[in-house]
């Protein structure tokens, strides 16, 4: 919307004052601080209206015995999140752009499905809130129709090539079939190993912050014809608007630190982490850096693998390979902190993030 009228102002009022809130950069900033901004005015009245509603946090009685304490905290506070992305993107984002589309829909869809199985959980006391198979349905539908739109709707090779990183001249044709197939494993699996990790005070935001910096830069790099030739990136025209997206996401996630951190104030629940997984891989999708997601991504890797390895073990032998799963536990029953868990997690991300970020330039 503020996107438009600077274009009005600048181009047909003849204000040529307003041409500068027409680059990507700057509104990147913009959306960031709008976000950010938008957290903080909403973000503490949010949660005394989630505690006035008896929206709190259950906690299993069989993990550390620490988190007893945290029963009843607020949670479904990733809606705040959302919010914050959906509003900021709607004023600061090219709105013709189908990718900012495409993105920001998927990205409530997922939302949608968490706050589905977060309010039955939390409101309905259904400890099992949405059934894993009703939510995995519904994900799988969402992100098909998602992925399919981006693979039938692409005009140039490079939009559906598995792009390799550290190397200028790999780039791995999927096809229409192959590209679905890989979105789909990249948007799902992504939604859930965020909200795998979501299970310590502020140990999944700061990540996601991170790598959604990191993937604006990606994005505005896809999306510029200069950048994108002289660094070996495919161009992929309008990608360069996803940064917008990214933009909000970093300034409304490091909002919601704010009352994230530890003691948590208020929790994200399944409505913020899953979408905000899904927005990371369609994002990633897009600007066609799936392979640097996965790295940049290394945490929310891990403590999905330590589950799959968890469950799979005690299927078949009938012991544990960790102490608890997701990996987060096991640190914490072996006598780490929460406090250095979340902090070990987030350098470790930070040092992924770069290593992802030097493949800009070492092509």
């Amino acid at each position: 919307m503020l996107y438009d009228l600077a274009q009005w102002l600048s181009a047909d009022a003849k204000i040529r004052a307003f041409n500068v809130f027409t680059y990507i950069t700057l509104r990147v900033v913009l959306a960031a601080l709008t976000a950010l901004a938008i957290s903080f005015i909403v973000g503490p009245a949010m949660i005394r209206r989630l505690t006035v509603y008896k929206i709190g946090q259950s906690v299993r009685d069989d993990g550390p015995q620490s988190h007893l304490i945290k029963t009843g905290t607020p949670t479904m506070g990733g809606a705040l999140i959302l919010v914050s992305v959906s509003v900021t993107t709607l004023l600061w984002a090219d709105l013709a752009n189908r990718y900012v589309w495409i993105v920001l829909l998927t990205t409530l869809g997922f939302g949608l499905v968490g706050w589905v199985d977060d309010w039955r959980k939390v409101v309905h006391r259904n400890p099992k809130g949405l059934s894993a198979r009703s939510k995995f349905f519904w994900q799988s539908v969402i992100a098909a129709f998602a992925v399919s739109y981006l693979a039938y709707s692409a005009r140039l090779p490079q939009q559906t090539e598995l792009i390799v990183p550290f190397f200028k001249t790999i780039a791995i044709p999927l096809g229409t079939v192959g590209f679905i197939i890989l979105g789909y494993f990249v948007v799902v699996g992504t939604s859930n190993a965020v909200n795998l990790t979501d299970g310590l005070d502020g140990l999944a935001i700061m990540p996601t912050v991170m790598i959604a910096g990191a993937l604006a830069v990606f994005a505005y790099v896809s999306g510029n014809a200069v950048f994108a030739k002289y660094l070996g990136f495919p161009l992929i025209p309008g990608a360069g608007e996803l940064a917008v997206i990214c933009g909000a996401m970093t300034g409304a996630g490091l909002a919601f630190l704010w009352f994230n951190a530890y003691p948590a104030e208020v929790f994200m629940g399944d409505v913020g982490a899953l979408a905000l997984g899904a927005a990371l891989g369609m994002v990633a999708l897009v600007v066609r850096q799936e392979i640097v997601l996965l790295i940049m991504g290394g945490v929310f890797v891990v403590e999905t693998l330590s589950v799959i390895i968890q469950v799979a073990s005690f299927k078949l032998t009938g012991r544990r390979v960790f102490r608890m799963a997701p990996l987060h536990h096991h640190y914490e029953l072996k006598g780490w902190k929460e406090n250095q868990v979340v902090v070990r997690f987030w350098i470790i991300t930070m040092m992924l993030v770069l290593f992802g970020l030097s493949t800009l330039k070492l092509r």
